[in-house]
């Protein structure tokens, strides 16, 4: 009797071991190359007034923003309060797919060499591409 209770413990803890092995796999998400996009990036003179006010709310912490006005899609990136001046973005990826448009941005420290303001900086990319009526994705 002890052996076969014995047996049944193993066996479920046999089973047990191979359901959460297989179930606490990783899923990687495939993300497609797609088409690079053309694109400009707006000054600050250019920005729709209404993006302005959704930057100035949100510009304290990391945001994204995508804003269409008709006919121009623009996509906002921002990275929140930084120590000083002197911080600049460039993008890495503007593409799209038959499902999405992908951006990828990056976050530059201030030059060694440069002159920089003391005082908090709020660094954020202006994006303007033709509307496309699909998913952003942000990375």
């Amino acid at each position: 009797m002890k052996q076969f209770i014995r047996w049944i413990l193993t066996a479920g803890l046999f089973l047990t071991t191979g359901v959460l092995l297989t179930g606490c796999g990783l899923k990687k998400q495939k993300e497609e190359k797609g088409e690079r996009l053309e694109y400009t990036i707006v000054e600050e003179l250019s920005i729709p007034e209404e993006l302005k006010g959704m930057i100035e709310e949100k510009k304290e912490g990391e945001f994204q923003i995508s804003y269409a006005d008709g006919e121009d899609l623009y996509l906002v990136a921002g990275y929140g309060e930084q120590p000083t001046g002197g911080y600049s973005i460039v993008v890495e990826r503007l593409e799209e797919t038959p499902e999405a448009v992908y951006v990828e941005t990056n976050l530059l420290g201030p030059d060694k060499e440069q002159t920089i303001s003391p005082k908090p900086s709020y660094p954020y990319i202006v994006i303007k591409t033709e509307f496309r009526d699909k998913g952003i994705y942000y990375k």
